[in-house]
């Protein structure tokens, strides 16, 4: 029997007399007050408390029970975790190859920005170079007013930009330059097999900026050989990374590092 209703003088006694008819104790039961007690007007009219008492199911049994219907509904059936299980490992080998393809671009790209202070001098001008619809598009819709020409050969393609808008196509520490450059590379190099090196630049800047870190570089070096302490550059893309090492290369009181991830890594120069 789970249950037992009884009478009694107040809702305690009742509760009692139920208690000894479950055999249970009172922790283990739910009471239901039925009717409450009433003494009446000098005991005319006076009723009794009734109760009905109720068994707590076991906590064991009750957790059971509702772990299993929450089993039934969250776990996924084999058909659905296998399913699960293909879709992620191709997610996975997906941006896998993604950020494989992102890496070597970059250490292309890297490479691509190494001594480009000035155009190589073994191309010729062309009209129809590769990308070139689409960095002039491209300028077009930023709307300013810049000229491209294109000068390339079988390995390389330099985009020349002038204009009165220059200086918003280059964007601050050449941001905008290198953001376009790099867009670029990707439409030139689509369905490619051999990579196509490609530099986008504007009024010289690139050679000014080479410069510029050349002389960055020599001056923290002086600084780090005098004080002693390490001097951290702020983030820089590869090929900036590459005119500061390039230019302590061979300089014998102090070395450099890179540290950090892209696009904030950034080059430590050190005392010896």
């Amino acid at each position: 029997m789970d249950f037992s209703e009884k009478w009694g003088k107040d809702v305690e006694d009742a509760v009692r007399l139920a208690l000894q008819d479950l055999k249970v104790e009172r922790d283990q039961v739910e009471v239901i007050v039925l009717e409450e007690p009433s003494r009446g007007f000098f005991g005319i009219g006076s009723k009794l408390a009734k109760v009905r008492v109720v068994k707590k199911k076991e906590p064991e049994i009750e957790k059971k029970e509702e772990e299993k219907e929450k089993r039934k509904i969250e776990e996924p059936s084999d058909k659905d975790r296998k399913e699960k299980t293909v879709k992620s490992g191709s997610r996975n080998k997906s941006r896998s190859r993604k950020k494989k393809s992102r890496q070597q671009h970059l250490r292309d790209e890297s490479k691509n920005r190494v001594s480009i202070s000035q155009r190589p001098p073994d191309l010729k001008e062309v009209d129809d170079a590769p990308a070139m619809d689409f960095l002039k598009d491209v300028i077009s819709r930023m709307g300013l007013d810049l000229e491209v020409k294109a000068y390339a050969n079988e390995e390389c393609v330099y985009f020349e930009i002038s204009g009165p808008d220059s200086g918003s196509i280059i964007g601050k520490r050449g941001q905008t330059l290198d953001s376009i450059q790099y867009l670029t590379s990707l439409v030139a190099n689509k369905d490619r097999d051999k990579y196509l090196r490609v530099i986008v630049d504007a009024e010289n800047y690139r050679s000014k900026r080479e410069k510029t870190l050349e002389q960055l570089a020599n001056r923290l070096a002086d600084k780090v050989q005098r004080t002693g302490k390490n001097v951290r550059l702020e983030p820089m893309n590869p090929y900036e990374r590459k005119v500061i090492h390039s230019a302590l290369q061979k300089n014998a009181a102090v070395t450099t590092r890179s540290e950090g991830e892209e696009p904030y890594r950034r080059v430590i120069i050190e005392r010896k």
